[in-house]
């Protein structure tokens, strides 16, 4: 459950900006590190309360918190995503369920405040934790990313559009699985007083294929053949991750056999297996009827479970 900016600073949401300025002035004076050193409880009271100062403060921030647009921790809970072909993104909301290790900077209008004025109204301008404070790294936003099967084999780069109409750009490495989680440097949140930016966390979640599936670095598939391939054998187009190859049936082959095609899994490093399926053609013409009664029934029956 995330936390709650508004308790963090003891304030109604319906609160003003001058209220939640003498709200934060208030705990900045009693919780400062330097004005509290080696009070663990306390720094973290202060991050905590600084953070949802970022927030409060920020005219637009708070409006989309509010909203519900985004989380305490200035995350995207609802977003709009430029879609291509069998490609979405959505915005997830969760970096933690509270303020972190440390505050980080709202993005969006940009701060009204500046927290070093008000360190130097508390402290005085040579307060040495001013600087230290007023200036702050951004929040990580995490997002979740959906890809296509054949992307997270073979490695693809998408471009997902935000709410605010900002772009980011995703580069997909081959052999991804769901739930890796790719690092993008200073893509997150704006820092605040000049503070680096926060990263962006892309968690990806890999759609199923319509008949591809991954076991470890081997991809796995079924193979339909005609009645007439798996008697007399053949050579057949057969679909891999990377593209088609000629497959060898060899001559006598059913349902169930197993063909290994070396190389043709994920990277390069694993293989891929192919089950075939021995099917009949939908409509079994009269020729066809006659063949099979003509058939020697000795030594092909197939074995079948005994109960």
């Amino acid at each position: 459950m995330s936390w709650d900016p508004y308790a963090s600073l003891g304030v109604s949401r319906t609160a003003s900006a001058d209220d939640i300025r003498r709200a934060y002035r208030t705990l900045a004076k009693e919780l400062h590190p330097d004005v509290r050193p080696g009070d663990k409880a306390a720094e973290e009271r202060f991050k905590q309360a600084t953070a949802a100062f970022n927030l409060l403060s920020d005219p637009v921030m708070k409006q989309r918190f509010d909203r519900g647009e985004i989380d305490a921790d200035g995350n995207e809970r609802m977003a709009s995503y430029a879609r291509g072909p069998r490609q979405s993104a959505r915005a997830h909301a969760g970096a933690g369920a509270g303020p972190g290790p440390g505050p980080g900077g709202a993005a969006g209008a940009g701060d009204p405040f500046d927290l070093g004025d008000i360190f130097s109204d508390l402290f005085g301008p040579g307060f040495g934790g001013a600087r230290t404070y007023s200036r702050m790294r951004g929040r990580d936003i995490r997002f979740t990313l959906d890809i296509d099967f054949l992307d997270s084999i073979n490695g693809a780069k998408r471009r997902i559009s935000l709410a605010e109409g900002r772009t980011l750009d995703v580069a997909i490495p081959a052999g991804v699985e769901t739930g890796q989680v790719l690092r993008l440097k200073n893509q997150g949140a704006a820092g605040v007083q000049g503070g680096p930016a926060g990263d962006a966390l892309v968690e990806l979640r890999v759609r199923p294929h319509a008949f591809f599936r991954r076991e470890g670095q081997d991809v796995h598939m079924d193979l339909n053949i005609s009645l007439t391939e798996a008697v007399e054998g053949a050579r057949i187009q057969a679909p891999t991750p990377g593209g088609n190859v000629t497959l060898t049936i060899p001559a006598g082959s059913n349902t169930g056999k197993v063909l290994r095609l070396k190389g043709k899994g994920v990277g390069g490093s694993g293989d891929q297996f192919v089950r075939l399926q021995v099917v009949l053609p939908d409509i079994v013409d009269e020729d066809l009827r006659k063949f099979v009664k003509k058939w020697p029934k000795r030594d092909y029956t197939p074995t079948r479970p005994n109960g």
